[in-house]
């Protein structure tokens, strides 16, 4: 048995890894002739074609996370369907090699290929990410949402604040400030306008060239607004940089941990945190792909095949792929819209396929 598993562990690893590999290297150059439309245009510092290429390889771990169930399914069917039209497989089975153990061994590699995707999806990827982000915006000037920019609120004992981060600068600190301070009652109390601001280390944020105006209540002495200008302001907040962060850039693109403290926050702040819900599901049942493909690859070691049928498999296993990816992609849009629980639309597309997989299995596998 040790044998039989480094047999199929070294043929499936070394598939799934030239077809990744080759899946990087087309999205790569797709990546970077986009970025050849931007080289050189309203760049501060010169976002030339070394920046570019570095900009764009950043961008590969990201790629790697969203391509690796595709890339375990097509490399797995390779493999079984080759074992199969050379004999190999009909050999093992004759040897002992009986379904279940097939599966069973098939399963143990998936596992390997779901935390190394947790791995690269988790902690590899959003890293790459927001260094890209901070690399482009070194070039080019700042990374914005729009023309509104991000909004955050957040209650604190006194009242509640509504948040705008216009930009996020290249070394992590924001642009274009505004805070607008509401009483219990819902009065507005004070704004806070500052050119730039960057987050302390003690629960704060410290705000450079600052306007504030403050207002009094109508029914305390007429009401009257006061206007203070002033070189730095600090504003005790719990508003993280990974939170703003969030809030600026792709939820796809962040942590498990941090999506699951950002969407904490929309909820205690009353705020709708469904999208995230459902991008914090997707982070936790993704990786769990790639263990339904492998069950999914496992019936064509049991067909037979004529000499050249495997390619006509393989694009079937393409196929196969990418409408799993739309799937995830249909079904998580689909589910912010009509309300469905989060956890049960990240779900879906892989009970979905878990079941197709194991029909075959069984129809295939066990029944013939």
């Amino acid at each position: 048995m040790k044998t039989i598993r480094k047999l199929f562990y070294g043929e499936v690893v070394l598939a799934v890894t030239m077809v990744t590999l080759g899946f990087l290297a087309l999205f790569f150059f797709f990546d970077f002739v986009e970025e050849l439309q931007t080289v050189g245009r309203n760049s501060v510092l010169g976002y030339r074609i070394p920046q570019a290429l570095i900009y764009v390889a950043l961008l590969a771990p990201n790629h790697l996370y969203e391509l690796l169930p595709i890339t375990v399914l097509i490399g797995t069917i390779f493999v079984m369907a080759r074992f199969a039209q050379s004999s190999e497989f009909t050999i093992l089975r004759t040897s002992g090699l009986g379904p279940w153990r097939a599966l069973r061994t098939l399963l143990a590699l998936g596992l390997g290929f779901v935390l190394f995707t947790f791995a690269v999806g988790d902690y590899v990827a959003p890293m790459a990410d927001k260094t890209a982000q901070l690399l482009k915006a070194r070039f080019q000037g700042k990374v914005t949402v729009g023309k509104t920019g991000a909004w955050l609120k957040e209650k604190q004992a006194y009242g509640h604040y509504a948040v705008n981060v216009g930009a996020l600068a290249p070394d992590a600190s924001m642009r274009d400030v505004r805070i607008f301070e509401f009483d219990n009652r819902g009065y507005l109390v004070s704004m806070t306008l500052a050119k730039s601001a960057h987050f302390g280390d003690h629960d704060d944020w410290m705000m450079e060239q600052v306007d504030r105006t403050e207002f009094t209540s109508a029914e305390a002495d007429g009401g009257h607004a006061q206007r203070l200008t002033s070189d730095s302001f600090r504003w005790p907040t719990q508003i993280s940089a990974e939170m703003v962060a969030a809030a600026v850039l792709r939820p796809e693109r962040m942590g498990t941990i941090d999506l699951f403290q950002f969407m904490r926050h929309l909820t205690a702040n009353g705020q709708s945190a469904q999208k995230y819900e459902i991008q914090f599901w997707k982070k936790v049942f993704y990786p769990m792909s790639c263990l339904v493909m492998v069950v999914l690859a496992l019936p064509f070691a049991y067909l037979h095949f004529r000499s050249g049928g495997i390619a006509s498999y393989v694009f079937g296993g393409v196929m196969a792929g990418i409408s799993f990816v739309l799937l995830n992609n249909v079904l998580g849009d689909l589910g912010t819209l009509q309300g469905w629980q989060p956890w049960f639309t990240a779900a879906l597309p892989g009970l979905i396929y878990s079941m197709l997989s194991l029909t075959a299995f069984a129809w295939l596998v066990i029944r013939r």
